[in-house]
């Protein structure tokens, strides 16, 4: 019969990349296929399947007019990233969650719930102490990781993950013409690149890859400069699942330094288990715009007089690329993928690469529409999740945005309803 997780993905989305006609192997499968035909033929597809959403309105679909054999490495990977992970597949010791899709549920960001910390102790991560991130779940029989007292935290919220094969994309020198360091045009803005050394792991054919200093485009300051990295790093980190690129148990702090309770023989996934996830998120397409109406127009006009855009860059092109899909598009992610000091009311006190306490990278605003509907109706921005409603995140807004802030606050109340249509459109 076909897995628990398998059937549900049929019922859910019908065979579309749910099944895979080459895995069915036995006659059990067989049989169970001809039945679920036979009741589709009786009862009608609508009365067993649930619709997907329209086209455009999800974080799950990937770009149109994949080859066969990407087709098959993106539904391995889908499957990659919904499996939930036992003690008895190497869950932990500790852990932050189960799954890839307990941090992004739908592919899209996390919410308050699966909100989890770093650590540092001022300029140092502190990973003799159980740094860089707190693992706040443990496996039966381990104990919870207990932070040290004193260090800064850095509360972090799962960010979404469709789009990431077109920032990939992006050249190094597309990226570099928005920075600005030290403000030579006097406008306030003053992005700058995060440049970081790539884990050792990553081959200099992958983007960010190689020795030398990279230039990091991924998570929320621009830390990491790879794809391969992320992913790798978020099955040891988040879940305790140790891979060929990372084959170590992340430490237990209170346990000596020891991974103990975990008896899975290391590594416990492989590397094309981790490849084939990377691809999956690679070939994420991000969704399209909402409705364009004249108040989302006006909306436009206004993000862009006040000086959002300056960060917030509206497109950015994508190089040539192995794959199609990916090649000479334009990234409409509206994020200039640089870093900017955010003032104190942002500032988490904590390094990454070469950011500092006060530093982030800006956030990516595609999606921005079809947030509450992967957060059980209730929208989380900011690095944080402390906002709810869009307002609510440009009020803590400073340091480069202190103006554009400003400049909002300053408008009518319908010119700001204008600019928020705006970014609920996108």
């Amino acid at each position: 019969m076909f897995p628990a997780d398998k059937l549900k993905s049929i019922i859910k989305y019908g065979f579309r990349r749910s099944l895979d006609y080459r895995r069915i192997i036995n006659l059990s499968q067989l049989l169970f296929l001809f039945f679920l035909i036979t009741l589709l033929s009786v009862v009608g597809c609508d009365s067993l399947f649930t619709k997907p959403p329209p086209e455009g309105d999800d974080f799950e679909t990937p770009f149109e007019g994949m080859t066969f054999d990407l087709n098959a490495m993106f539904s391995r990977g889908d499957e990659n990233f919904d499996r939930v992970f036992t003690v008895a597949d190497g869950l932990g010791p500790i852990f932050n969650n189960s799954s890839c899709a307990g941090c992004h549920p739908g592919d899209g960001r996390g919410t308050a719930s699966n909100v989890f910390f770093r650590f540092s102790n001022g300029n140092d991560l502190a990973i003799d102490i159980g740094g860089a991130q707190h693992q706040d779940k443990s496996i039966p029989g381990v104990p919870l990781e207990i932070v040290p007292a004193g260090v800064d935290r850095s509360r972090r919220l799962p960010p979404p993950v469709f789009g990431v094969g077109l920032i990939e994309a992006i050249p190094v020198e597309t990226i570099l013409s928005n920075a600005d360091e030290n403000d030579a045009n006097g406008d306030g803005i003053s992005g700058r690149p995060n440049w970081v050394t790539a884990a050792d792991f990553v081959p200099a054919i992958e983007v960010g890859g190689g020795p030398g200093r990279q230039l990091g485009r991924f998570s929320r300051k621009a830390q990491v400069s790879s794809l391969i990295q992320q992913i790798a790093e978020a099955y040891q980190q988040d879940m305790g699942i140790t891979n060929d690129f990372i084959p170590e148990e992340n430490p237990h702090p209170q346990a000596g330094g020891f991974a103990v309770g975990d008896l899975v023989p290391d590594p416990e996934i492989s590397a094309g288990t981790v490849q084939d996830t990377v691809v999956y998120v690679r070939l994420l397409s991000p969704p399209k715009r909402g409705e364009i109406t004249p108040e989302v127009q006006q909306g436009e006009t206004l993000f862009k007089q006040i000086g959002c855009a300056s960060c917030h860059v509206p497109t950015m092109r994508t190089g040539t690329h192995r794959i199609p899909q990916l090649s000479e598009k334009d990234a409409n992610l509206y994020s200039d993928l640089l870093i900017h000091d955010m003032g104190e009311e942002l500032a988490d006190n904590r390094p990454d690469g070469s950011a500092n306490g006060r530093e982030w990278r800006t956030a990516p605003l595609w999606g921005t529409r079809l947030v509450a509907d992967f957060t059980g109706g209730v929208p989380f921005y900011l690095h944080d999740a402390r906002a709810t409603t869009l307002i609510d995140a440009i009020r803590p807004h400073g340091g480069e945005a202190q103006q554009s802030k400003e400049a909002f606050f300053k408008l009518s109340e319908a010119d700001q309803q204008a600019l928020i249509a705006f970014l609920e459109s996108l």
